[in-house]
């Protein structure tokens, strides 16, 4: 990003200042914190104030740093999330509406975004698999909502961020150019498992760990950054050795939430003060990005498929995946259609667009448009559906 270190911190500061004066104007409106910080990164480079470009090794380390933090909380999120009952829905969107949305996704893909080989589609679909209900936070935190419809999308978006990244990465591989992909993806394997087994490992001890400390424990105020720091460790660790870092920091958060239940409750207010700061300066360079790239394809196209992603491919796979999950009709249609596209995509994409992929420029196109289309869309309809979902359950 070239602008001076002073520079970036008033643009950041003021943009993290602005956001949270105005959260309570934007509550329920389709002016969403992620929207407006996708708004100023577009201005401000149309402006000329900042310029980005693909493979700044700056924006690459914030892009990973990013996806640490909110995998973490993730894997937090998600053990908190299994202490609930309602497990049939989660079940379902997780083991048959994900595979059916990603395949659904590349078929689409590869059918209108000209260009796309099968893998580079497939690579696609799988950036856009994740769903992210922070972008629509009414339909994740109002009473309003049923709670099993709260905790399956709550525990669905835990999940399916940290499952995107073996397809991310597998896709990845075999898009790459190059001989046979075949020993890389076993590599790629290898490190997902010892990755996981890393995350194990330092979760579990992270948790054991906590009541055993000396002078009594950890203080209350640094169980958080206690908690952050064995994420990050998980991460290190698993880069510096043989394992896959990403994948090491998600199963480390489960890991460390069932062996010390308290960690999950004490991190909460700190882990969505980071990841807020993280999602907006991400979506503000994402927004920067978005311009700098632009989209050099049929617009039509581009739209036909931003369509398909969000109006059939995820409410087809959910219908299917719940039709006897014995949930009401209203309901299956509410989880069918607030699956946004968020962060996890955003810098999913990002990475890609940082490879060595042929048509990584393209793919990062179509994902981002997609992303911008969908924090608009689901944030616009964020209190009308709770609104909606209230009048039908009572």
């Amino acid at each position: 990003m070239h602008i001076g270190f002073g520079d970036a911190l008033l643009v950041f500061g003021a943009l993290l200042a602005v956001a949270a004066a105005l959260s309570g104007l934007m509550r329920g409106t389709v002016l969403s914190t992620s929207v407006l910080a996708v708004s100023v990164g577009i201005v401000l480079a149309a402006a000329g104030a900042i310029s980005v470009r693909p493979g700044d090794h700056a924006i690459v380390e914030l892009i990973e740093v990013a996806l640490v933090l909110t995998l973490f909380a993730d894997g937090l999120a998600v053990e908190r999330e299994l202490l609930r009952i309602h497990w049939g829905p989660v079940t379902r969107a997780i083991v048959f509406a994900m595979p059916l949305t990603l395949v659904l996704l590349a078929l689409a893909a590869h059918a209108l975004i000209g260009g796309l080989t099968w893998a580079e589609a497939f690579l696609l679909a799988a950036i856009l698999s994740p769903t992210d209900p922070v972008v629509t936070s009414t339909v994740v935190t109002s009473r309003r909502v049923p709670a099993v419809v709260r905790h399956t999308l709550n525990l669905e978006s835990g999940l399916n961020d940290g499952l995107a990244v073996p397809f991310v990465l597998f896709f990845l591989v075999l898009a790459r150019p190059g001989p046979n992909p075949g020993p890389e993806a076993l590599t790629l394997l290898g490190e997902a498992a010892f990755g996981a087994l890393v995350g194990v490992a330092l979760g579990v001890t992270a948790g054991r760990l906590h009541h055993h400390l000396p002078g009594g424990g950890i203080t209350r105020r640094y169980e958080g950054i206690y908690a952050v720091g064995f994420g990050l460790a998980a991460f290190g660790l698993a880069e510096v050795t043989i394992g896959n870092g990403f994948i090491a920091t998600f199963v480390c958060g489960i890991a460390m939430g069932a062996a010390e239940h308290r960690i999950p409750d004490a991190f909460v207010e700190f882990a969505e003060n980071v990841s807020a700061i993280s999602q907006v300066i991400t979506f503000f360079v994402f927004g920067a990005m978005i311009y700098a790239v632009g989209y050099d394809g049929e617009v039509w196209r581009l739209a036909l498929f931003i369509a398909l992603a969000l109006l059939v491919a995820r409410p087809v796979a959910i219908a299917l995946a719940v039709v006897q999950a014995r949930l009401p009709r209203a309901q299956q249609v509410f989880i069918a259609w607030f699956g946004p596209k968020g962060v996890a995509s955003m810098l999913f994409a990002l990475f890609v667009l940082d490879s060595t992929v042929a048509n990584r420029t393209l793919i990062f196109e179509a994902a981002a448009f997609t992303v911008v289309v969908s924090i608009t869309a689901h944030g616009l309809t964020d209190t009308v559906g709770a609104n909606w979902i209230e009048r039908r359950v009572r």
